[in-house]
């Protein structure tokens, strides 16, 4: 078997085979036409529980929240994470104390 199949095979293990299959023959990062892209079978339906968003924080923000991300995991809460501790953070907030110069 080839170098080729056989990581083929180990990474399909892991990975969606639409996506080994495109980025391994070159195509995912290609300029062509719809290239990278899933067919529309592939693609389903897509969920609605959840977005996935962009915002910006401060590099000093981002390194406070590492650190407690961190914190909670050395506590033994393996699952912590950047979003789950800004949900608990949205869920914990009370508007009422917001200063007004925020």
């Amino acid at each position: 078997m080839s170098d080729r199949n056989d990581l083929r095979q180990a990474t399909a293990k892991v990975l969606d085979p639409t996506d080994v299959d495109g980025v391994l023959s070159q195509t995912y990062y290609s300029t062509a036409a719809g290239a990278g892209s899933r067919p529309a079978e592939a693609n389903g339906e897509k969920p609605t529980h959840y977005k996935v968003i962009c915002i910006s924080m401060y590099t000093e923000d981002l390194k406070r929240l590492d650190t407690m991300v961190d914190s909670l995991k050395a506590r033994g809460l393996t699952k912590a994470n950047r979003s789950a501790l800004i949900r608990y953070a949205l869920g914990a907030v009370n508007l009422e104390t917001v200063p007004k110069g925020l």
